[in-house]
């Protein structure tokens, strides 16, 4: 048997959710928080098994309360931020549920939290909750500073100091590094342009973004485009369509 404590603000969410639990037998006990002190309170002394938990709640946020809960509750949180700004915990090892969610959604975050209860597993929600804060942080200021690569098992964070350009490939992007590695990104090309500072990269081609700053020559082609040099020998291309941002370059 199993209890939840739903930690919300809202009346309505909490509502919610507690329709959703109604038909789970194996669901015996539910508790209800209205903000973050108080969710940290209930969840110390009555210790439940599963925490739906908001991220902005007066007092202290979902954030720090999941930093300090015991060890055996497992945390879905809820957010109605989009998927960008949850993509640091977007992990089989945490779950979350993004408002308004439907009923799929949520009884699969649900499912997942009672296969970790049955796994024994426990989660380092103090780290991640840092990761999110930071990047919550980020989107706040308007461009990122950092990108959150997912590989299998991990999260690692890029700073955009170190990328020197960035290729598409589908609905991924390829990001170039400055000591020439590279990783695959779950992010087109599309996305990441409107995430970068316009100041520091510029889209020269429907394939490509580029460093302002790595970029040391500009060849032109006999097709209309340029050949863009950059710093450690690789070669772009400027595409015709985007030689109006040539004096962008140049100046």
């Amino acid at each position: 048997m199993l209890s939840v404590l739903i930690a919300d603000d809202e009346h309505l969410a909490r509502e919610t959710i507690k329709l959703l639990l109604k038909e789970q037998a194996d669901i015996t006990d539910v508790y209800e928080a209205e903000d973050g002190n108080q969710a940290l309170m209930f969840a110390k002394e009555l210790s439940p098994n599963i925490i739906f938990l908001d991220i902005e709640m007066p007092g202290i946020s979902g954030i720090e309360v999941a930093k300090h809960i015991p060890e055996n509750c497992v945390i879905i949180f809820a957010t109605a931020y989009n998927e960008h700004a949850v993509e640091a915990f977007e992990l089989n090892a945490i779950d979350y549920i993004l408002k308004p969610f439907d009923d799929e959604r949520f009884y699969t975050a649900l499912e997942r939290a009672r296969q970790k209860i049955k796994g024994g597993q426990h989660d380092d929600y103090a780290k991640l909750s840092e990761i999110i804060q930071q990047m919550m942080g980020e989107l706040q200021k308007g461009y990122r500073e950092r990108l959150v690569i997912r590989d299998p098992g991990r999260i690692r964070l890029i700073d955009v100091g170190n990328i020197n350009f960035i290729t598409g490939a589908g609905n991924y992007a390829e990001i170039h590094l400055n000591d020439g590695k590279h990783v695959l990104h779950r992010e087109t090309l599309a996305t990441l342009e409107d995430q970068l500072n316009p100041a520091e990269f510029v889209r020269i081609h429907r394939s490509s973004i580029v460093r302002r700053s790595a970029i040391v020559e500009l060849r032109p082609n006999d097709k209309g485009d340029y050949s863009v040099i950059l710093q450690n020998g690789d070669v772009l291309t400027l595409s015709r369509r985007n030689r109006a941002k040539l004096d962008e370059l140049t100046n």
